[in-house]
């Protein structure tokens, strides 16, 4: 017999573990149904669309670079390769060959393009071509018909349109490599360079990359599961980069590069009253169009490896003894600190002895100057003078001094390109030598040799501080940008200035350096100038020899240099010319000083004078 009591309780009690296995489970389900649903609604939606959709970045524009007056330096320009797309060409190699009868296509090209196709997704374009002339997209347009999946695409690449002129001021772009990848992404910028190929790689392009490269834009397109374009959903566009507009003057830049060519050198000019760079000349120079495209290995190392050193900016970079053209800051020194004044006097028989030693220190002109005070040793360039004052002045002295015209420190330019230079001082020389400074050290420094090195840009800083009487301002390219709504003036950074403790020296000098500049090149200017120029030993020569330019290897001759302001009585240029192994300052270097000077003096006369012709 059946116990119907007992087995209508186990049917309850499993019927209800049955329900309430049901109830949970339902729990669960509506559980993970709210999670679904409410909890990641949005982190599933962002899945589903990345698999549905794809966003293409898209490149911006990179902003324009122009001069002081409006002269375009920097420009994008379309370029246009030609684009296959595999899918739509039913037999490759015989397209090839048929297209090769229209645009000449090279077999490394063929190779490259059959290389890249194993691992390229066939519906999408690849490109064979680069850098269509206008005459291939004009032959391969009458002809497109043929070649089904084969198409023209244009785009923008940087040009220069100045070539060599201002490559070490503008610097130039080229394709992101491995470093600049791993500092973009250092800085959580790698994203703003998704669709971009190029990067500023020095100069002014490097400098201010942040402000030409824009912000990029992207498209977004829906696609099916094997990634095939379906429709455009939305496109954002992209920023342009800011438009630049440089304190340079083209026409003073092209006079400079004029005056320097097939020479070693360089030539800065500066406007005194806010210090912007008026010219940043360095020769010789080299195109920088060729390396946004990728230069060849065998071209840059042409210019590594060249003996006249073309990548170096000489105007930033190159390192002189400043000679006889730090002579007007010596006295500066010496009648401030009342070491000398206006009236001492010493006498030059062509040489010079320290106390109680034998060496001879020679004037420039062996015979001697005779008495000679502060005006005739600036104005004849004595040597003796300003050994004497290098003498009671120390080179702890000359050192302080000097620093607060900049020499030994980087002006601030803005570009990355820049040295320091060296203005020696005890310290300095114990750390680099490990040697005491001798008395001798000081003598040499004082005539601007020795130790002491300057970049022409630091030379010409330090003469707008003369230029304007202690007013100090760090030297800069960029004048202003320009967006899509406006122009905005970039300010003027001036540094603390130089005070005296009697101003009228800085006028006592600066009538030495117009008695200079009128008793010799500028003596016929139909303006005032103030100048002072230097030859710079690149060697020693022995207390009893004498210097022979012919005899002796080129580089190992003297540089030629000369430091120049004007109008006198209220400067708007200053300039500094470093000619390498040119020779007599005087008789090199002032010829092209004045030929800029009155390039840039006398423009409007000329322009007058030709219009009305």
């Amino acid at each position: 017999m059946h116990d119907h009591a007992a087995e209508a309780s186990l049917f309850k009690r499993r019927a209800l573990f049955t329900f309430v296995c049901v109830l949970l489970l339902i729990g669960v389900l509506i559980g993970n149904l709210y999670h679904l649903q409410i909890t990641a609604f949005k982190d599933y939606t962002t899945r589903s669309n990345d698999n549905r959709i794809r966003v293409i970045p898209i490149a911006p524009s990179r902003g324009l670079i122009y001069d002081r007056n409006g002269k375009l330096l920097a420009e994008n320009q379309p370029f246009y390769s030609l684009e296959v797309v595999p899918e739509k060409v039913k037999d490759i190699p015989a397209m090839l060959d048929e297209l090769s009868k229209v645009i000449p296509i090279s077999d490394e090209e063929r190779q490259d393009f059959t290389d890249a196709l194993k691992f390229h997704r066939r519906f999408k374009p690849l490109t064979l071509k680069s850098r269509l002339t206008e005459e291939q997209v004009a032959e391969f347009s009458v002809n497109q018909y043929k070649f089904d999946g084969v198409s023209v695409e244009a785009g923008l690449d940087r040009f220069y349109p100045q070539g060599m002129l201002l490559t070490h001021v503008l610097g130039y772009v080229a394709r992101i490599n491995n470093r600049d990848r791993t500092t973009l992404e250092q800085a959580g910028k790698w994203s703003d360079y998704a669709a971009t190929n190029n990067i500023g790689k020095q100069g002014i392009e490097k400098f201010y990359e942040a402000l030409l490269h824009g912000k990029p834009g992207h498209m977004e397109e829906e696609v099916n599961n094997l990634g095939r374009h379906i429709r455009t959903l939305k496109v954002e566009p992209p920023e342009p980069g800011q438009d630049l507009y440089l304190t340079l003057d083209l026409e003073l830049q092209k006079k400079a590069m004029e005056l320097l060519a097939g020479r070693r050198g360089s030539i800065v000019a500066i406007d005194p009253r806010d210090g912007g760079i008026l010219a940043m000349a360095s020769s010789p120079s080299y195109d920088p169009n060729q390396f946004v495209h990728g230069i060849s290995s065998k071209a840059y190392s042409h210019l590594l490896n060249s003996p006249d050193r073309p990548l170096i900016n000489r105007a930033t970079q190159g390192q002189y003894a400043p000679a006889s053209t730090i002579k007007p800051i010596m006295a500066l020194m010496g009648l401030d600190d009342n070491i000398v004044t206006e009236k001492t006097r010493v006498w030059d028989p062509g040489y010079w002895q320290i106390p109680g030693v034998e060496r001879k220190y020679r004037d420039w002109k062996r015979w001697g100057h005779g008495w000679v005070d502060v005006y005739g040793a600036i104005v004849h360039s004595c040597d003796i003078y300003f050994y004497e004052l290098a003498y009671k002045s120390g080179i702890d002295r000359i050192s302080n001094f000097m620093g607060q015209f900049g020499f030994g420190q980087n002006t601030g330019i803005d570009i990355f390109e820049e040295s320091a230079g060296n203005m020696p001082s005890r310290d300095w020389k114990r750390l680099k030598y490990n040697q005491p400074w001798y008395i001798g050290d000081t003598i040499s420094i004082g005539i601007g040799q020795g130790y002491w090195t300057t970049t022409p840009l630091q030379l010409a800083t330090a003469v707008t501080i003369l230029a304007d009487k202690g007013k100090h301002y760090t030297p800069h390219l960029l004048r202003s940008i320009k967006d899509a709504t406006s122009k905005i003036d970039s300010p003027v950074d001036q540094q603390p200035p130089i005070v005296l403790n009697d101003q009228h020296h800085w006028d006592e000098i600066a009538e030495a350096m117009r008695q200079t500049a009128d008793r010799s090149r500028f003596k016929d200017a139909p303006y005032t100038a103030a100048m002072k120029t230097g030859t710079a030993q690149v060697f020693s020569v022995a207390e009893d020899e004498k210097y022979d330019a012919d005899t002796i290897d080129e580089k190992l001759r003297d540089n030629a240099l000369i430091v120049a302001y004007a109008p006198f009585e209220n400067p708007k240029i200053v300039l500094a010319v470093v000619l390498e192994n040119a020779g007599w300052g005087g008789a090199n270097a002032g010829p092209v000083a004045r030929e800029m000077l009155d390039d840039f003096m006398l423009r409007d006369k000329w322009e007058l004078k030709h219009a009305e012709q």
